[in-house]
């Protein structure tokens, strides 16, 4: 018999908790959340929210991460209190999950590390980038502080089931040209409103071949795209990278959920991957997109490089920049910083010799941190300067000063870019 009610991933995960048979696009409802997520700018005003209700406990001790990362180490007073809220409600609550200097990471990268999130899971967070955990075949997204200090008491919120646009990128990547591009290429092509409240659900030979850390980047971008959520189907490399984690007090177990195959979709996209460039995004829009070879002609010099932060800030993005920068030097003229995303990461990184590496090229290493990519701190640029970045934004004033400039691309271009004093390819040196 044909399905009367076929569902994408998307809609399936909301039918799974919410109770319901199925769901479909528009429908309200009301559904149980795996995890709540906070951070030291957004978890402040959600604790708030929490002790005005008045409910003496969380939902669950495990379900709710309160992860320091934007301001930590602190800069000043501020988010030293900031930080200290945190803290306080973690050990009063008695949660499960406690980071801190030293243990903690960006928070995006975190959570997939340690387990704390799995395929078929309700997660959100109060920071926009939460979308990151749909590569692992999850719905999540970010809400507002309000919303999720009432998450926090009820264990459960409210949604608006999105529509979804399918992307399927096919073919093999060129040599240099990473996930990273292919969002770009794709937020340059949709516009950063093309997805608004909408799915992107990622499919094709592309993202099938492709490694957990390139979904995780291009996930954590589609908000960039306007969207409410990105999402790839859970397949053999998910369930060997979820395998291998295993949370503190970890309970839950991978649900694996596939798109019907007569499942609706709003629109259908398709790209030959084979065919796309290395991307770079000019000030001010991630949808400001032109190829490497536009850049390079266009010489355009640069102050700073950063690589790293909850796009490109795991194992294999300070790969990329060890392999380009071997046996090289960072231009006189530029400053490179690395922001790798957690602690693992940095002990892989040496592990490995990638941080020797770096350091002999005349890189700056940062303990993990949101640090610049907000503007917050250990990078914040100057009236006039210029920054290419792998991080996910390039609004006006983002990493500092408004007559700042920062050019988004791949650790690829940004490690080439911090050795030539101008955008450039690796195809250069």
């Amino acid at each position: 018999m044909p399905n009367t009610h076929p569902m994408t991933i998307t809609e399936k995960i909301f039918a799974l908790h919410s109770g319901k048979d199925y769901v479909k696009a528009g429908d309200l409802i009301e559904a149980k959340i795996d995890i709540a997520l906070a951070n030291d700018i957004t978890g402040p005003i959600a604790i708030d929210v929490f002790n005005k209700i008045g409910t003496k406990e969380v939902f669950d001790k495990s379900g709710v991460v309160l992860v320091p990362d934007h301001f930590v180490p602190n800069k000043d007073i501020k988010s030293a209190q900031q930080a200290k809220i945190l803290r306080d409600f973690v050990k009063s609550q008695d949660l499960t999950y406690k980071f801190d200097v030293g243990t903690m990471g960006i928070e995006h990268a975190l959570l997939p590390e340690k387990g704390i999130v799995t395929a078929g899971d309700l997660i959100i967070g109060a920071d926009s980038h939460t979308c990151t955990y749909g590569a692992l075949g999850a719905f999540s997204t970010g809400v507002g502080s309000t919303d999720l200090g009432c998450a926090m008491a009820s264990g459960s919120t409210w949604f608006k089931v999105p529509s979804t646009i399918k992307v399927i990128f096919n073919g093999q990547l060129k040599k240099y040209v990473t996930a990273k591009d292919l969002i770009l290429h794709l937020i340059g092509d949709i516009g950063v409103d093309g997805a608004l409240y909408k799915t992107l659900e990622f499919s094709g030979s592309a993202i099938s071949s492709m490694d957990m850390d390139g979904r995780f980047t291009i996930c954590n971008m589609a908000i960039e795209a306007g969207a409410k959520n990105g999402i790839i189907e859970a397949d053999e490399t998910t369930l060997n990278y979820i395998q291998n984690r295993s949370g503190i007090n970890y309970t839950r177990k991978p649900i694996i959920l596939k798109s019907d195959e007569n499942a609706k979709y709003e629109r259908i996209i398709e790209y030959d991957a084979s065919k796309i460039e290395p991307t770079v995004a000019y000030p001010h829009l991630p949808e400001n997109t032109h190829t490497i070879n536009e850049a390079i002609k266009d010489n355009i010099k640069i102050n700073q490089v950063v690589i790293g932060s909850c796009t490109n800030g795991r194992l294999e993005d300070i790969k990329a920049a060890a392999e380009i920068l071997k046996d090289k030097k960072v231009h006189p003229d530029v400053r490179l910083i690395i922001f790798p995303a957690t602690q693992d990461i940095i002990l892989k990184s040496i592990e490995l010799g990638y941080y020797q590496t770096l350091i002999k090229a005349g890189a700056a290493i940062s303990t993990p941190t949101c640090g610049p990519c907000l503007g917050g701190h250990c990078g914040i640029l100057a009236d006039g300067e210029v920054c290419i970045s792998t991080t996910n934004r390039n609004f006006v004033g983002r990493m500092g000063h408004i007559n700042s400039k920062i050019y988004l691309a791949s650790p690829y271009i940004a490690a080439a870019s911090a050795v030539l004093g101008r955008i450039g390819s690796p195809e250069e040196l």
